[in-house]
């Protein structure tokens, strides 16, 4: 798998500076998210280009199309048990149904108008979201937020078959 990568001072220029965006290394056809994993999790999926073996499919697993948000996350790959960051490419029209299909993580984003119609949506949903401030590459909070999907259920089975590479 090949990654486009440019300096942040670049990057930045291009970047909103607020707001909720999807930062992401995409095309017309696929997108690129990134998740961290234990050692044994990530030595498995480079090797069979898949997930498995240690893998759990009974809980929710999160994905995070921001890299640098995926980095600060995980202590950049220092926090025990995110050792590991793998990039994953996803087909466009998964990761357009994976946000269709998402429930807001809080009932304050989730949209809904009673809380009760947002507890429903949530405990019938396979995929959670999230947007979480984002952070520069020093670690310091920004205004721009950034996304995170959880997914479990129905809706992580075809995550866990799509090309799996260490980056």
């Amino acid at each position: 798998m090949t990654l486009t990568v440019h300096p942040y001072s670049e990057q930045l220029e291009r970047w909103p500076r607020s707001g909720r965006h999807i930062l992401a290394q995409f095309d017309d056809d696929s997108i690129v998210v990134y998740q961290a994993y234990r050692p044994a999790i990530a030595r498995f999926a480079r090797q069979h280009q898949r997930f498995g073996g240690e893998f759990s499919f009974s809980r929710m697993s999160w994905i995070k199309p921001n890299f640098l948000w995926m980095m600060h996350r995980s202590g950049w790959a220092t926090k025990e048990g995110q050792e590991h960051i793998l990039a994953v490419r996803l087909r466009r029209a998964f990761f357009d149904e994976v946000l269709q299909s998402s429930v807001a993580s809080s009932f304050g984003a989730s949209g809904y108008a009673e809380h009760e119609e947002w507890k429903a949506a949530l405990a019938g949903s396979d995929v959670r979201l999230q947007w979480d401030p984002d952070h520069d590459p020093h670690g310091h909070p920004v205004q721009r937020r950034a996304v995170q999907l959880g997914l479990r259920g129905e809706m992580l089975r075809p995550l866990c078959r799509n090309r799996v590479a260490r980056h």
